[in-house]
């Protein structure tokens, strides 16, 4: 039986259409198929399709996928595990958000990754949406085998086939910033899809010491030359010494100023303190190895009021996420 059996009338309510029909592979909405591929719905255009995702189309090819597409799926397929403290940095995000209040609500995961969010989240909503456009959606699908109030989608966020105001709660956290459109104009396009939500950019080092900055215009000038690198031993080899060479040296210089009460004014510091070397690589993997980064201070923040009636903005790390409503 379909994973998606029991799920048509959320599926027909996420779609907005009452022509909604499911089979073990295939899920036609108005006419219109898209394919099944272990329980993930794929929403994208076959030429648009990650590796996975072309398994529905074997004529197809993956000349059309994306560079940061790519990256991404052999990212979290590198870093499939959710590990304990994926959980302490959930809390972190979700700080804003009143999680009992999400207990009769549909929340959509936007950029899920390998879930790591929506798998703490399932338990306290009464169902969770996942979307992502790589082969991370598949990983999804299996760290959240427990949650049947689960549905997976392989699409772009931008474009996705759903109705107006199909989600009571959304969240998207370190994804609008890779895209290659502005991030600041796709989150404010996400209020087409719910009436909250709660997001996470990249920061621009406003609230940190000058010094800050010349170390992240070095840092990313690395990122503009590592991202091109295909190969995958040569992106996990340099993720071990992005860890060893540049993260470490600035968590130890760190723990030497904190006992003075100056480790706020070293990079990486803070955030990486208490991180596990594994959790600390996968962050050198995504920091560096991803073509399109783009930078947002809290003043960029505050001017999506022209979209949103309220802004809050967290005042704690990571910044500068915020919670958005319309």
């Amino acid at each position: 039986m379909s994973y998606y059996a029991d799920k048509l009338a959320s599926l027909a309510d996420i779609f907005g259409s009452d022509d909604v029909r499911v089979t073990d592979d295939e899920l036609t909405v108005n006419g219109e198929s898209f394919p099944i591929i272990d329980d993930v719905i794929v929403l994208l255009e076959p030429d648009g399709r990650s590796p996975s995702g072309q398994r529905a189309m074997p004529a197809a090819t993956s000349a059309g996928q994306d560079m940061v597409q790519f990256t991404f799926g052999r990212q979290w397929r590198s870093f499939s595990e959710i590990l304990p403290e994926h959980e302490a940095e959930f809390r972190r995000y979700f700080d804003l958000v009143r999680i009992d209040d999400l207990s009769q609500k549909r929340c959509v995961d936007l950029g899920c990754g390998i879930g790591r969010w929506s798998y703490f989240i399932a338990p306290h909503c009464r169902e969770v949406v996942l979307v992502d456009f790589s082969d991370a959606i598949f990983v999804a699908r299996k760290n959240l085998r427990s949650s049947n109030n689960a549905l997976f989608f392989m699409g772009d966020l931008t474009t996705l086939p759903f109705r107006r105001g199909f989600a009571d709660f959304l969240f998207s956290l370190g994804v609008l910033h890779h895209l290659r459109i502005d991030c600041l104009g796709a989150a404010r396009s996400l209020a087409r899809y719910s009436n909250e939500l709660l997001v996470y950019l990249y920061y621009a080092l406003d609230n940190r010491p000058a010094h800050f900055r010349p170390i992240y215009h070095a840092m990313d000038y690395a990122r503009r030359r590592l991202s091109r690198i295909r190969s995958e031993p040569l992106r996990q080899a340099f993720s071990y010494g992005l860890v060893w060479f540049a993260y470490w040296p600035f968590i130890g210089l760190g723990r030497l100023a904190h006992l003075a009460n100056l480790g706020h004014q070293v990079p990486l510091y803070e955030y990486y303190r208490d991180k596990s070397f594994e959790r600390i690589r996968q962050d050198a993997y995504d920091r560096f190895f991803t073509p399109v980064e783009q930078r947002v201070t809290r003043r960029d923040i505050e001017c999506l009021a022209d979209t949103f009636s309220r802004i809050e903005i967290s005042e704690h790390s990571p910044y500068w996420h915020f919670l958005a409503k319309v």
